[in-house]
């Protein structure tokens, strides 16, 4: 509801008089009403999407942790076998970073 509508309603009162006024405050306030609930509507739907996308990134978060250590051990093993301590450490550097990474690129600003 702008300005002009409130301008053109008083502009109407006075024109048609006091017998009026009754229905232009109904009018006042039904547009009122109108406009709050649909900003509340949508800072409710915007809420909503985003608790939607924490959850889907906290889920993710989780299955890329888990995925990292399934991934690590086999890298370990294979590693570890073959004495190759400087490999092993930059495997599970990258496996950490990437974990970190991700973690801080989505963490709440």
């Amino acid at each position: 509801m702008g300005r002009k509508d409130i301008e053109a309603g008083l502009e109407t009162r006075h024109e048609l008089g006091d017998a009026f006024d009754a229905e232009l405050v109904a009018g006042f306030a039904d547009r009122i009403e109108r406009t709050v609930q649909e900003r509340v509507g949508a800072t409710a739907a915007a809420r909503t999407l985003a608790e939607r996308n924490e959850s889907r990134t906290s889920v993710f978060q989780f299955v890329l942790g888990a995925g990292s250590a399934v991934a690590g051990i086999p890298i370990s093993i294979t590693l570890g076998v073959t004495d190759n301590l400087g490999a092993l450490v930059i495997s599970w550097v990258g496996l950490v970073g990437v974990n970190v990474a991700h973690a801080l690129r989505t963490r709440k600003r």
